[in-house]
């Protein structure tokens, strides 16, 4: 089996690596950062599996295109994307600038969208595969300090419902994942005790139990909240 995944150097996406590698799967990763991603491949290849990285800042459509078209010739069928990558910059929608909007969206959102055509494409021919677009809460409900960043998220849900139903037909399946507050670099600083957060563990976990449903079954939206934040 071969699953993509983006932003896999850290929190989430690194959980869900990890997972995959422990249960066989080849993996095709992107980060912006080489020497994490060095370390990652390290890490993932104790497990015997195939791993490919290449360094893509996703808030570039080129470099998203070119991680696509990298990681289709390295693993011609394709079991697993998972829109992992994210950025959170917290702001107020009046007083913030644009450039944090249109920077969100990009990374957010359109990188979302480019992988999921392209990947979603493949999966098409092949009458097969599992997309996971990593949502939040934030898609749901207007949270505190996280304007246009709820605007993004919101957006990627929408994205997700439209595959979904596009794809449903050629047995291909489409999950959304709105994690509540979990215990990643956006919480950096924090006093926050770390117990009280959900894990990027717990996201892997429901994640993998997801792709290991019966072929007619699949998981429309997965939230995951702290039960007493």
């Amino acid at each position: 089996m071969n699953a993509i995944i983006t932003g896999a150097t850290q929190g989430i996406g690194k959980a869900i690596a990890l997972k995959l590698a422990q249960h066989g799967y080849n993996l095709g990763v992107c980060a912006r950062n080489e020497n994490d991603l060095q370390q990652l491949k390290t890490e993932l290849q104790l497990y015997g599996n195939q791993v490919f990285t290449m360094v893509a800042d996703c808030s570039k459509k080129e470099d998203v295109l070119a991680f696509a078209a990298k990681a289709t010739a390295q693993f011609p069928k394709i079991d697993v994307l998972i829109n992992n990558v994210g950025i959170y910059i917290p702001a107020n929608f009046l007083d913030e600038t644009d450039e944090i909007f249109e920077y969100q969206m990009q990374v957010n959102l359109y990188a979302t969208y480019y992988l999921s055509k392209h990947f979603g494409k493949i999966m098409r021919i092949q009458q097969a595969g599992h997309i996971f677009n990593m949502c939040s809460v934030a898609s749901i409900e207007t949270l505190a300090n996280s304007s246009s960043y709820g605007v993004t998220k919101a957006a990627m849900l929408s994205l997700n419902h439209v595959l979904r139903k596009e794809l449903a037909p050629y047995n291909v399946k489409v999950t959304s994942v709105l994690p509540g507050a979990t215990l990643t670099t956006s919480w950096k600083g924090t006093e926050i005790p770390s117990e009280k957060f959900v894990q990027p563990s717990d996201i892997a976990d429901l994640l993998y139990a997801a792709l290991n449903l019966s072929s007619a079954a699949n998981v429309d939206e997965l939230i995951v909240r702290p039960i007493n934040f």
